[in-house]
């Protein structure tokens, strides 16, 4: 499995933004990239988990019932996508198991905390923290996204996160989009990520928004057949069950 960059952000009290600065002084982090097999079982007739015990959950369910315990503001669908994504990066061979995930929820206004950071392996939340958008993409909410130069608008998709460098707004780095078509035009428009107070090479950026365009035709997260609605669909509609038997599971 092939070596890739990737990043781990960490932030104290500051904001991550999107800019399109050109590097001064680069540094390359070169680390691997995690992603976990991700499949959610099937809803019961009643829309609830038709387990009881977390040994009934395949391994992809019970990991997304083990964030949305982590991160229970997060919108489960949301999560969903961002593990599928994952899973379809591992089966591609581009990623391997061991990062980061850090998951973006442009749906969201920019006044709320609406970035999450976990440590899928160790089954932890490492931050919840602030993001902003392209100017291009709105004010407060983000409601225009493109993967066009010069439109100062945000992408949606998977990144995987490329080489560090000091530049005009400080220890920045870039991020490289795998969803053709919507960001991966990323590296060439320049598109990076600063404002953190360090940054660890071990992690994927995972963005959502309500895009129609982008649910229907987005690639990363479309690798074991289903459509962006039917996982955001299921993992909504199984959230209670799934927390109560993470819930139940835990020491």
């Amino acid at each position: 499995m092939r070596k890739l960059h990737a990043v781990f952000i960490s932030l104290a009290a500051s904001t991550l933004v999107s800019c399109t600065t050109v590097p001064d002084h680069g540094t390359t982090a070169s680390s691997s990239v995690v992603v976990s097999p991700v499949a959610r079982s099937a809803p019961s007739a009643t829309g609830q988990q038709s387990g009881a015990s977390a040994s009934q959950l395949d391994p992809g369910a019970a990991t997304l019932a083990r964030l949305e315990v982590l991160a229970p503001e997060a919108d489960p669908g949301v999560l969903a996508l961002a593990l599928e994504a994952r899973n379809c990066a591992v089966r591609n061979g581009e990623v391997e198991q061991d990062a980061k995930l850090a998951v973006i929820d442009y749906s969201r206004p920019s006044t709320d905390k609406r970035l999450w950071v976990f440590d899928v392996a160790r089954d932890q939340l490492l931050f919840r923290e602030l993001v902003a958008h392209g100017q291009g993409s709105g004010d407060n909410y983000a409601t225009r996204f493109s993967n066009q130069d010069n439109s100062h608008q945000t992408s949606l998709g998977l990144f995987l996160t490329a080489e560090t460098y000091i530049g005009n707004n400080g220890y920045s780095l870039k991020l490289d989009g795998v969803d053709r078509g919507f960001n991966d035009n990323a590296r060439s428009r320049a598109i990076v990520m600063h404002g953190a107070w360090y940054v660890n090479p071990e992690m994927l950026l995972f963005s959502y928004a309500n895009d129609a365009a982008w649910l229907h035709k987005g690639q990363s997260f479309a690798c074991d057949g289903r459509s962006a609605d039917q996982i955001v669909a299921a993992a909504r509609a199984m959230r209670g069950g799934a927390q109560r038997v993470a819930a139940a599971s835990a020491p």
